[in-house]
């Protein structure tokens, strides 16, 4: 069976202009006769070859700026490659942007039978699917409405729903599905689920480890346009989480927010076994007293599920930070029952004047105590290892 697609060396090249920020009338016109601003090659990808199979649902990962939306937008025929070849077999329907494939004049009605036929979809098979994918975006009241009194949600609820209703061979979905509430985003995932047990293609781009690995059965890694891995979406994730650490920068000093800076978040220990505490210390520094209303430090696994937070607001912290410029956290999270793996730790803080947060603090790995029987897979495990007290009685 020939693969539903093939890229051979596809290449994006975008040229950047560089030119003063301000010059006067004068020095414009002396500039005439001079030489043009500087411009500067940037390549978005970079020689990126692979092949995706009937079926398949294709995790696409990465860092921002790592190329993932130029590659699906040249796959969606939105930008062209600068090199290489791309070949398609079979009807391809892609929801990358909030509004894509949309006109803001036409009502709901009518952009549903637009981007259908935008996807080469004929008017009786709109028609026949045409009530499913109203009472899936849960948009019918609106139906008669111009699209631009549309929310980004509705846009992006209706948009997902032709979509995915519309049956393409080769379905292409960039992480636009953020923008939508948590309810909304669990039937979407459910729908796509529904699309990749039908045997369709998924082209999937997200960085919700879950989702991918749940959704996907390959997936790749891009790095600075290139493509760094492929596997199975276990392989492919060890890979990106073991990149991350390697080439993690100097975080002694952290700016979060204008004026206020974070230094040495450190664990006392980062190796730990399920049940084990973890102890923590930071300083906060600001450029003037400023009252620090909101503070958390926030809990991720390897998979960037957030997995729980440690509310630090107190009276405490309300006073001294009006008072000083400076002060020094420390604390004890006790008896972290949580599965094995790698976790990683944010904070995020408000102020009267700003916010702000950070991702990725540090992170510390847990590691099963031993024991005599075998852990189930940890896919089945979830979360949260619980202690337990129980008998048998016969």
């Amino acid at each position: 069976m020939k693969p539903v697609l093939e890229l051979h060396s596809v290449s994006k090249k975008f040229t950047i202009h560089h030119q003063e920020s301000y010059l006067s009338l004068r020095d414009r016109m002396s500039n005439v006769l001079r030489s043009s601003p500087r411009e500067e090659d940037f390549w978005a990808l970079k020689d990126v070859t692979f092949d995706v199979n009937p079926g398949d649902s294709l995790g696409i990962i990465g860092k921002n700026g790592a190329g993932k939306s130029t590659l699906l937008k040249i796959l969606s025929k939105i930008t062209p490659p600068t090199e290489g070849k791309i070949k398609g077999r079979g009807r391809m329907a892609s929801l990358l942007e909030v509004g894509t494939g949309f006109h803001p004049e036409l009502t709901g009605r009518e952009n549903v039978f637009f981007n259908g036929s935008l996807m080469g979809m004929k008017k009786k098979e709109i028609v026949s699917r045409f009530d499913e994918i109203i009472d899936f975006s849960g948009t019918e009241k609106f139906l008669d409405t111009p699209l631009k009194h549309y929310s980004s949600g509705m846009q992006l609820r209706l948009a997902f729903s032709v979509a995915a209703f519309l049956e393409p061979e080769i379905l292409i979905i960039d992480e636009v599905l953020a923008v939508g509430d948590a309810e909304f985003q669990k039937k979407c995932l459910g729908k796509m689920d529904d699309v990749r047990k039908s045997g369709r293609t998924i082209l999937f781009v997200s960085h919700n480890m879950a989702a991918v690995s749940r959704l996907c059965n390959r997936s790749l890694l891009l790095d600075q346009g290139e493509i760094t891995a492929m596997g199975t979406p276990d392989q492919v994730m060890h890979t990106y989480l073991k990149n991350r650490e390697e080439k993690k920068t100097d975080r002694s000093v952290i700016k979060l927010a204008e004026g206020i800076s974070l230094h040495d978040f450190v664990f006392q220990k980062s190796e730990l076994s399920s049940g084990d505490s973890l102890h923590y210390s930071f300083r906060i520094s600001s450029s003037a007293p400023n009252t620090i209303s909101g503070l958390a430090l926030l809990l991720y696994n390897e998979l960037n599920e957030r997995i729980g937070i440690v509310d630090l607001r107190s009276e405490e912290l309300l006073s001294k930070s009006r008072e000083k410029n400076d002060l020094i956290f420390s604390g004890t999270l006790n008896g972290l029952q949580l599965v094995d793996g790698i976790y990683h730790m944010g904070i995020y803080i408000s102020s009267n004047a700003v916010q702000g947060d950070f991702y990725d603090l540090n992170s510390f790995h847990i590691s099963l105590p031993e024991g005599d029987i075998v852990p189930y897979d940890k896919q089945h495990r979830g979360y949260i290892s619980f202690l337990h007290e129980g008998r048998i009685q016969s």
